[in-house]
């Protein structure tokens, strides 16, 4: 590799833990989150999701410092529970992040929308031609170097940071504690229980699971970071500074107007929310802020899937000429193997009207897959190693982080975990072809189990989508 000497720093994986994470999600999460809960079970709900997220991020870490030898967030499940593991893990990852993608293409048209209503309907042909300029200008830069890409990216998390922090400081100053606990527990549809007060936190954990996918920014370009150290903090750090952002974001606007309010805004909530605080340049300012991060989450997200299949490729689950790179380092194949199926996706959103809550409730299915993996090696390392210093702590950490993400993945809709195993499809047939040629069979016994019940699952799936009894 043609870059062999540079390395990632701590602060730019630290940016990238933060941008990869802050994309749309957080200028919408006001008012999406006073739709499903009260102030009182908001917070309630950040504390569970907080613990669970800082949880995973200390499987990161520990698995970061104790498997140096592991590159690439699949690698984890390849090392525990074998190849085909592996596989799963990279591939959900891969599909993920392009996901990702399509998703961060219309919300950063939506923005342009606010100054340019020419592309304010993001199905139109005109604006998915825009945002395919936006995606290949992206692939350009990256496949000029992974490195470069990562410290711009660090200096766009400096810049779209400033409009949220500014947002947060007006919301405190204008924060009005009467109007906050007026309904501290309110229900807006009816009595209030115990049960209505669960209710609303299971609603707030779907909605903040999309705002936190990302984390693992640091974790997949760990390789080409200084150390696995500093990979493992950074992650820490990333996710802990994201808590504190997403918690003030959105429970300050309970100081500010009511919870019914909030609820009825237009997305993105933040754009009209900051305008009513200070007047008519406030929605372009957050806008502006909006198109910045979305960019940033989007380079950040051309980088993962990318380096994803370009690992595993290195590691025998990929066919090999995905990790050929260039004079720059960057892998070009897997790049633009990347590219073209987000350029798909994307002309499909001019026939589709809910592709955008499509892309990111599977995009969110896909990566808490890998979540639960990373989550069952922490457990089984830290039981296989259980007599060593500090490892029964640790397995406590990775019980609890499973735990979380299994909760996850039901409250995100079990749906989209089905239509995940369609894609997979084509991926296991790559992974048998690669198989083939280095040990000289497909699949194992095991691994043909698996990949029928998959190939079930996805019949069964495609079955149940015609006849309307899936929706998506």
């Amino acid at each position: 590799m043609a870059t062999q000497t540079k390395k990632i720093n701590g602060l730019s994986l630290t940016a990238l833990v933060i941008t990869t994470a802050i994309g749309s999600g957080i200028f919408a999460l006001s008012s999406d989150l006073a739709t499903a809960a009260s102030p009182g079970a908001a917070i309630l709900s950040w504390l569970i999701v907080g613990f669970g997220i800082l949880m995973l991020a200390a499987c990161f870490n520990n698995l970061l410092n104790k498997r140096s030898d592991l590159e690439g967030i699949f690698s984890y499940g390849r090392a525990g529970f074998g190849p085909f593991v592996g596989f799963i893990s990279g591939w959900g990852y891969w599909m993920s992040a392009w996901l990702g993608n399509v998703a961060f293409s219309t919300v950063c048209m939506s923005a342009l929308g606010y100054f340019f209503p020419v592309l304010h309907n993001t199905n139109s042909p005109f604006t998915v031609a825009v945002a395919s300029l936006f995606a290949w200008s992206l692939t350009f830069l990256v496949n000029r170097g992974v490195e470069s890409a990562a410290m711009v990216n660090a200096i766009i998390t400096i810049c779209k940071l400033i409009p949220i922090f500014t947002f947060i400081i007006v919301a405190a100053i204008v924060f009005d504690g009467h109007i906050f606990t007026a309904q501290f527990w309110g229900n807006m549809t009816g009595p209030m229980s115990a049960s209505v007060v669960g209710h609303q936190i299971k609603n707030s954990l779907m909605v903040m699971m999309w705002v936190f996918v990302g984390i693992e920014g640091a974790t997949v370009l760990s390789s080409r970071a200084k150390s696995r150290r500093t990979a493992g903090t950074a992650t820490i750090v990333g996710v802990s500074c994201l808590l504190v952002i997403y918690i003030l974001a959105s429970i300050l606007p309970y100081g500010y107007m009511t919870r019914t309010q909030l609820a009825g805004l237009k997305q993105p909530a933040m754009v009209y929310i900051f305008e009513q605080m200070v007047g008519p340049w406030g929605g372009a300012f957050i806008s502006i802020g909006l198109f910045i991060s979305v960019v940033g989450a989007w380079l950040s997200w051309t980088m993962l899937p990318a380096e994803t299949m370009s690992l595993m490729a290195k590691q025998g689950l990929l066919p090999k000429r995905f990790a050929k790179t260039n004079r720059h380092g960057a892998p070009t194949l897997a790049l633009m193997t990347t590219a073209c199926m987000v350029q798909g996706f994307m002309i499909m959103l001019i026939f589709a009207e809910r592709a955008y809550e499509f892309a990111y409730s599977l995009c969110t299915a896909s990566i808490v897959v890998c979540y639960i993996i990373v989550a069952a090696y922490q457990i089984k390392y830290s039981w296989q190693h259980r007599h060593e210093r500090g490892n029964r702590l640790q397995l406590l950490i990775g019980l609890a982080a499973l735990t979380f993400q299994l909760v996850g993945i039901s409250l995100a809709g079990l749906q989209y975990l089905f239509i995940c195993l369609i894609v997979y499809v084509p991926g296991i047939i790559l992974y048998m072809m690669t198989r083939k040629r280095d040990v000289g069979r497909f699949l194992t016994k095991l691994e043909w189990s698996a990949t029928i019940l998959i190939c079930s699952g996805a019949v069964l799936t495609v079955t149940l989508l015609l006849m309307g009894r899936l929706s998506i």
